[in-house]
């Protein structure tokens, strides 16, 4: 057989395994996995280096209106350039309903914008924040048929966040589709009440905002999305998850069986209040929500993507710049109430867990591969064109260079927030080479395709990976009991 592209000698990883084999590609699908290829049109020369699926990105804000009114700084070319760049070769980033916006016409935008620009494939979830009669009854059916099979509701920020009967409302709809909805949950009032009275005062720093934003807040709601999706009987996906607390709540409801799952960001691994508390206004360049937590919430976190309570890590990915049009909307006076939240991450997410999960011995080479693509595919409904390396598969690929040491910088960045919240980190560990559907996207440091290439990905039912139940009743303290490694982080 004549091969498009034959990538050979390199080391080949999925979720499950770990050997040496040669691939050939046709029309952008892997068509071949053997040992000893004979070379195709294309050839890359992949030994001494892993080939792993690229990346799939499922939790990113891309030329997305946040709920105050800012746009974020990267478009479907700046955000899929910087993807491909860290390893990523599919993004999945939110087509946002805001409040009297009509759905067709917010899918109908975002889908222009992506398909002008992309360079690499794409699917869309939505931001239901208006859900109406027309939203419920015929426009959310129906993009679910059309293939944007999973949307995301927030519990707080007061232009976007829903009521305990709509996200009933909304979560009965989605078991009815075969949707998945994924949840913000954080307590709005809870938040609300603590930044007003620091605000009162005169606590005005970004600090702050790692203070008002309380892990109970997030615990709260968390434990009250998961009794609300247990009314209803139907799987729901917490996203950004950053306290041992909540981790407990995902666990707990797993052991018993509950179709709860969860997803943890660079950010609650890599970052601290600490990081928040910079002199001026430069905190705000760490400032999320939920924020970063502390050491040891990011050994719990660690622990639950080991144990699996935790199966996916994705960016969240949100990118303002530090100006006026980002997070200093009011210059030198913007107070932490003010500032757009959300930190970027898209680049740099897969170099850093390799770096600091595989390169530590945290996480297994195949459980990366997990944790940063085929969880993704499974869940959202893309598995096996995407996620994976088989025969039938498209041809999406990060060849990793083990060795390879990066220190992180805005400057060596693609995208366009202008400073990252790692700047200065070293990281061993970089993909190389980047194969999209058979097309090489990065190679030797460059861009080799051209814009609007990229795919619209319509996806099937999500299908979400189950995490491991096992926990034993203790007829003694009335409790579960989890092993230690789900519930706590290692000693």
């Amino acid at each position: 057989m004549n091969f498009d592209l034959t990538v050979r000698n390199g080391i080949v990883a999925t979720e499950n395994d770990t050997f040496t084999a040669d691939l050939g590609i046709c029309d952008g699908t892997i068509v071949a996995i053997e040992r000893r290829l004979k070379p195709g049109m294309g050839d890359i020369d992949a030994a001494g280096r892993f080939v792993l699926p690229g990346g799939i990105d499922s939790h990113c804000h891309v030329e997305q209106l946040s709920g105050m009114g800012l746009m974020c700084a990267d478009d479907f070319y700046s955000a899929t350039v910087s993807a491909a760049f860290g390893g990523t070769t599919t993004i999945i980033p939110f087509a946002a309903q805001h409040r009297g916006m009509a759905l067709p016409e917010v899918i109908a935008d975002y889908a222009r914008r992506a398909a002008e620009k992309a360079v690499i494939d794409y699917g869309f979830h939505l931001i239901v924040a208006d859900p109406t009669e027309q939203t419920l009854r015929q426009d959310l059916p129906q993009a679910i048929r059309d293939g944007i099979t999973s949307f995301k509701v927030f519990m707080t920020y007061d232009s976007l966040k829903l009521d305990d009967y709509q996200l009933l409302e909304v979560l009965d709809l989605a078991k009815r589709e075969g949707a998945l909805v994924m949840i913000h949950a954080e307590n709005n009032d809870m938040i609300r009440w603590l930044a007003q009275r620091m605000i009162e005062k005169g606590h005005k720093a970004p600090k702050y905002h790692a203070v008002a934003h309380s892990p109970l807040a997030e615990t709260e709601a968390t434990h009250r999305a998961i009794q609300l999706s247990r009314l209803i009987d139907t799987s729901l996906m917490i996203v950004h998850v950053s306290t041992p607390e909540a981790v407990r709540v995902i666990a707990s409801s797993q052991a018993l069986g509950v179709p709860i799952h969860g997803e943890t960001c660079p950010q609650y691994l890599f970052l601290t209040a600490d990081d928040i508390d910079q002199p001026g206004l430069e905190g705000a360049k760490f400032c999320c929500s939920p924020p970063p937590r502390d050491k040891a919430s990011q050994d719990v976190l660690w622990a639950a993507l080991k144990h699996g309570t935790l199966r996916m890590f994705s960016s969240d990915h949100a990118p303002y710049r530090f100006d006026e049009t980002g997070k200093l909307p009011n210059g030198d006076k913007t107070t932490f109430k003010q500032m757009a939240n959300g930190v970027p991450g898209l680049e740099v997410r897969m170099p850093l867990l390799f770096s600091e999960g595989v390169g530590q011995a945290r996480i297994t080479l195949n459980e990366f591969v997990a944790l940063t693509a085929t969880h993704h595919a499974r869940t959202y409904g893309l598995y096996p064109r995407k996620g994976t390396i088989a025969i039938g598969s498209d041809a999406d690929l990060a060849i990793w260079n083990p060795d390879a040491e990066v220190v992180l910088s805005a400057s060596m960045l693609h995208d366009n927030v202008g400073y990252t919240p790692y700047e200065g980190r070293k990281v061993r560990g970089w993909p190389e080479v980047v194969v999209s559907r058979g097309r090489i996207v990065v190679e030797n440091g460059t861009l080799q395709v051209e814009r609007g290439t990229g795919q619209y990905l319509a996806r099937g039912t999500p299908k979400p990976v189950a995490a491991p139940r096992e926990a034993r009743w203790s007829p003694n303290t009335g409790l579960f009991q989890f092993p230690r490694e789900a519930m706590q982080a290692p000693e």
